[in-house]
This record gives structure tokens, sequence and C-alpha cells, in this order.
């Protein structure tokens, strides 16, 4: 890399083909130990390159490479991670039994839910009652009221925000 920095393209190339192997395996080793996919070290590896290409002027030659390539890795793995978030998928077969929900029967809950209601705009109790209550698409809500469905979802959002709003002033 000294030689590179000199000026010698030919030291450049030889330095970019010896470095290759090892930054994979860094990158490897950190994907591992941060439980990123593998599949992810190899687009780390060629944005280490890229990221050394472009930054190689601020590379000391007094001091050792190693940990300067060493931090680009580590920089590169952490953004990777960032703009992949953190999202873990779990099958639906393992957690089935903890999503059934009872089925509640209770009139005074229904009772409560009529009385808020109540409070609400025409078109937006309609709305409300249809999808939240009787469990009706958005599709067969607007086609009954000869609406848009567009406007449905408006209209939703907006009434079960009042409906927020409400319970809020209330407790």
């Amino acid at each position: 890399m000294r030689s590179a920095l000199d000026g010698d393209a030919q030291a450049y190339q030889r330095f970019l083909v010896a470095v290759t192997p090892h930054l994979r395996a860094m990158a490897r080793r950190r994907c591992e130990q941060y439980g990123a996919p593998a599949g992810e070290a190899e687009d780390i590896v060629q944005e280490v390159l890229l990221a050394v290409h472009l930054k190689r002027g601020s590379w000391d030659p007094a001091r050792p490479i190693g940990p300067w390539l060493s931090t680009i890795v580590r920089h590169k793995l952490i953004d990777s991670l960032r703009r992949r978030g953190r999202h873990v998928n779990v099958p639906i077969e393992d957690v089935i039994e903890t999503l059934e929900a009872t089925e509640r029967t209770d009139a005074t809950d229904r009772m409560d839910a009529e009385t808020v209601l109540a409070r609400l705009k025409d078109p937006q109790r309609d709305i409300v009652r249809s999808i939240s209550l009787e469990g009706a698409g958005v599709r067969e809500t607007a086609e009954r009221l000869k609406m848009s469905e567009g406007a449905v979802r408006v209209a939703l959002h907006r009434a079960l925000k009042s409906l927020a709003a409400l319970y809020r002033s209330e407790t």
C-alpha cells in the first residue's frame, strides 16, 4: 500500500488482490459474531474495497494497515446492519396458540362500545361499527355506504383518532 500511495498502480493491484481474502474472512467472522446473514459478508467486502480505494489517502503509512482495515470492515458491517434493520422471523406455527383470542360475547362490552360510538358523527359511526365491530371489510363497507374505499379508510382513521381523544379526555 505504501508503494501504491507513491503512485505504483501495479503495487496497488497486488495489494487489493492480496488483501481481499483477509477482508472476506474478517467480514464473515464479523457477520457471524453480530448475527448478520453470511451472504452479507460479500457485500461488505465490496463496500470495504470501495472505501479503501476512496479513502486510501487517509491511511497513515507510519502505522500498521491491519487495524485501519479492521475499522473499515466494522463500520461497513454496522452500516449494513442499520440499513437492514432488526427483523426477527418466527414461524406462525410456533406461536399460534398464543394468538388465538377467546370469543367475548359480553353484552356490557357491546353496550359500552355503542355508547362511545354514539358520540361520533353519522358516517364515521357506521364505518367503525361495520369494520371494527361487525368485521366487514373496507370494500364491503364502501359499497354499502356508497363511498370510495379511500374515503372509508380516511373516515375510519379520523373516527379512531376521535375515539382515542375521547378516551384520553375521560381517563
